[in-house]
């Protein structure tokens, strides 16, 4: 990773610090997030505390001191910040990456507001150059990889590599993704899947775009 997007990255998660308003926030996955937990930490007498959505970000607001909570002990949540490997105009986003999706998916389903924080290179025209995560329960791994194929991707194991969720994981390259909406849906009927990393149902509120020009926010509205 270059020094120029760790900066780009770092600038897009100082700047979602401006949303956060106090109570229990969200807090997502990955190395843009690292930057906003870095960055919390430096006001974390504003909040009460954070539900995290993998043990990594969860030993890191740990380690800076600030109380990690069980989503089930909360409710809803005023405020999601997460990062993402894609988004499109309308703030569609391709998560999973780093193999958190199924909870990054839960957290954002139970907050008011999903502010998603990246560098500019991940706002794109169409959704796919990414390959799209699938995480899926373990005897269905192959079931799972058929129906992909059919549906025109190549599904690909990510060998290795399990879940906090202890599941393995298909990232699906070569789809061109114009409608994530049904797309979304369709992988999430499949049997054996846990979840797909396309976020199309429950997008992103604000994005947060770290630029050489200095932050870009965008809206779903806009």
């Amino acid at each position: 990773m270059s020094d120029n997007s760790n900066a780009l990255k770092q600038q897009a998660a100082e700047a979602a610090i401006a949303y956060v308003e106090g109570g229990i926030i969200g807090v997502g996955t990955g190395s843009t997030v690292n930057y906003f937990i870095d960055a919390l930490a430096k006001i974390k007498g504003r909040i009460e505390g954070a539900v995290s959505s993998s043990e990594a970000s969860t030993a890191r607001l740990r380690q800076h001191g600030i109380e990690v909570l069980e989503l089930n002990s909360v409710g809803t949540l005023a405020l999601y910040v997460d990062g993402a490997d894609e988004s499109n105009a309308r703030l569609q986003l391709i998560k999973g990456g780093g193999g958190a999706l199924t909870r990054e998916k839960i957290v954002a389903a139970a907050s008011e507001r999903f502010v998603c924080i990246a560098d500019a290179s991940k706002l794109v025209p169409v959704l796919g150059a990414f390959p799209l995560p699938v995480e899926v329960i373990p005897m269905a791994r192959s079931l799972v990889a058929r129906e992909l194929t059919r549906l025109g991707g190549t599904p690909v194991w990510r060998e290795g590599f399990v879940t906090d969720n202890g599941n393995p994981i298909l990232d699906v390259q070569g789809l061109r993704i114009e409608d994530p909406l049904a797309l979304e849906q369709t992988i999430n009927q499949m049997a054996g899947v846990v979840t797909v990393g396309l976020f199309a149902h429950r997008p992103a509120d604000v994005l947060i775009l770290g630029s050489a020009a200095g932050p870009t926010t965008l809206t779903a509205a806009d």
